[in-house]
């Protein structure tokens, strides 16, 4: 049988080390391959001390994408100290199984870290580009996909280029955030699942 890769994936911590620290503990209690991190790590860009440091002690790999909340420098400092890889705009291969994507949000004015459309876009097309033979495919976004049912709580809330993505892409698995009163909450395009995978964290297998 083929082992499937587990994951932990989570997002909009907004700084909260406690929380950090709860979630490597149930990184370790799952015994998870990968954590991934959609983004809004850290709370209008501060507060990023020891956010990442709990999954690498865990001896856990992690990978992220920003969220409005921070910037790309700050995602590239934790990267070097850590030792860690960002998916914004790039992508990273496990076996069969590749990881890629783009973090920020569009439409709306972030604290932080804002892009348009068109940016969202190229970003994710780049980083599809060198994995779209993948048998199995991982977009991580900060944003969820336009059109999907967290749209229904937050309307006109999603980015139209990241469901151009999943329309044109189909990846299996798209993780993303953002919008809190949608943690815990999947939808389905296609054969997309769509995770808003929450503060509280959710484990997944693929």
């Amino acid at each position: 049988m083929e082992k499937k890769l587990r994951i932990l994936a989570a997002g909009d911590l907004h700084g909260n080390i406690a929380q950090v620290e709860l979630l490597a503990k149930k990184a370790e209690e799952e015994n998870v391959d990968l954590v991934i991190l959609t983004g809004d790590i850290t709370h209008f860009d501060r507060s990023s001390e020891n956010l990442i440091g709990p999954f690498v002690k865990k001896g856990k790999k992690v990978f992220l994408v920003p969220g409005n909340h921070e910037s790309l420098e700050t995602i590239s400092l934790l990267t070097e100290i850590y030792g860690i890889k960002s998916l914004h705009g790039a992508y990273y291969i496990l076996g069969d199984i590749a990881l890629f994507g783009c973090g920020g949000i569009t439409q709306r004015v972030g604290p932080v870290l804002t892009l348009t459309e068109a940016e969202v876009e190229r970003l994710l097309e780049r980083s599809h580009e060198k994995i779209k033979g993948s048998k199995k495919k991982i977009m991580v976004t900060h944003e969820h996909p336009a059109g999907c049912i967290i749209d229904r709580i937050i309307p006109n809330s999603g980015s139209k280029s990241i469901r151009k993505a999943v329309d044109r892409f189909q990846p299996d698995l798209v993780l993303c955030g953002h919008i809190h009163e949608a943690w815990g909450i999947e939808d389905r395009i296609g054969k997309t699942r769509i995770v808003n995978v929450g503060r509280d964290g959710t484990i997944l297998e693929i």
